[in-house]
């Protein structure tokens, strides 16, 4: 039986907007394959070719503290609780070429996922800019139910990253 691809709403919680660009964290990109933080950062590390300038980032500190104050709650502090390092964010280049070193079967389903839940994303943004600009009434009604169930999708990720 073919297993199915995880639901891209719960991928969409996971991306967030860093300067300008929508990308994924790396803690969060660790918790979407199943392996540990350090071994992305390990792995990005080990085949520096595969991510040229633009694919990942490093995060400022500034950036991380706000990042941190939208969407991480500390829970108990203790000894490696938390990361001593700023995180890399992985945009969607990134993300595929992080893929790409990945060799198991989660990690296709995941990089379909991820891929879907980017392209979902990125029509939105397109029906949103193309809103107004449409004169027919049928095609207007069209673009307004996607804009209104992709602001239902972006409204419960928005909650359950406060």
């Amino acid at each position: 039986m073919k297993k199915q691809v995880m639901d891209f709403s719960n991928i969409e919680k996971f991306i967030v907007t860093v300067r300008g660009q929508r990308v994924i964290i790396d803690n969060d990109v660790a918790n979407i394959y199943g392996v540990l933080t350090k071994e992305v950062n390990q792995a990005v590390k080990n085949n520096p070719e595969k991510f040229p300038p633009g694919y990942i980032l490093k995060l400022t500190d500034e950036e991380t503290n706000s990042l941190c104050s939208k969407k991480l709650t500390l829970n108990k502090p203790g000894r490696g609780q938390h990361s001593k390092f700023n995180p890399t964010i992985f945009t969607l280049r990134g993300l595929y070429m992080f893929a790409t070193i990945l060799k198991s079967p989660k990690a296709t389903e995941v990089t379909v996922s991820i891929i879907e839940a980017f392209a979902n994303l990125r029509e939105l943004a397109y029906a949103i800019a193309n809103l107004g600009n449409t004169k027919e009434k049928p095609e207007q009604q069209s673009l307004n139910g996607t804009v209104q169930s992709s602001k239902k999708i972006l409204v419960k990720n928005e909650e359950a990253n406060k």
